[in-house]
């Protein structure tokens, strides 16, 4: 069983939810369903379950916390789409009051979760996809490793994945671009060291390609 399709845009990892394989296809599902209400074109969740499962393999990450991390990154803007807002879809920079609208999706999205029966792991990393590294984050202002390394996984993921993936708005980023922004952000928004290990995985896969780790055009 694998949690990701074998394409040129994802990269197969041998799933880790096979304990929970009759909800697996509902939740790729999900994800898909939360992919196309963003604006993504291709499996944009799955990529980032991909490059999250690559990092907490480089840290070691026990399998129940893989587990955890996979399905909390497959439907981590659960709440952005249970909100349902308009803005969320228009190509302008948000105003103010929006931006603090916006900021409720991590909670929303914990409590979709939890609807939904993913376990209390799963459910904690949604909520704290969102903090910084220097405490500056939402929704609790959590500071360094006070966020589970889970979920610092999953803010340079999805970081790499958006800025790397065309969207109906605008053209990805390059993938030197990105690591460009993730050096920049590293100990401000970042874990140095998640983004030492990301840099790491990258680099090795300049001589032994991932497309995981490459940036989407389409």
């Amino acid at each position: 069983m694998k949690v990701l399709p074998k394409s040129g845009e994802t990269r197969s990892v041998e799933s880790i939810l096979v304990s929970s394989k009759e909800n697996e296809g509902d939740l790729l599902k999900l994800s898909a369903k939360i992919d196309g209400f963003e604006g993504y074109h291709s499996p944009h969740g799955q990529r980032i379950a991909a490059i999250a499962d690559v990092m907490a393999t480089a840290f070691n990450l026990a399998s129940r916390d893989r587990f955890f991390l996979q399905q909390a990154a497959l439907i981590h803007d659960i709440g952005e789409m249970s909100m349902n807002r308009e803005y969320i879809r228009v190509p302008r920079a948000l105003v103010e009051t929006e931006s603090l609208d916006l900021q409720r999706h991590p909670v929303i999205g914990e409590q979709e979760a939890s609807k939904l029966g993913l376990p209390r792991g799963a459910q904690l990393i949604i909520r704290w996809h969102h903090e910084w590294w220097n405490g500056s984050g939402y929704p609790d202002g959590l500071e360094g490793e006070q966020i589970p390394l889970a979920a610092r996984i999953l803010r340079v993921s999805d970081t790499y994945a958006a800025m790397t993936a065309a969207r109906p708005h605008r053209a990805a980023k390059t993938a030197e671009e990105a690591k460009k922004y993730l050096i920049e952000w590293s100990g401000i928004e970042f874990d140095p060291a998640v983004v030492k290990a990301f840099l790491a995985a990258a680099q090795k896969a300049q001589t032994k390609p991932q497309p995981v780790l490459q940036a989407q055009t389409v």
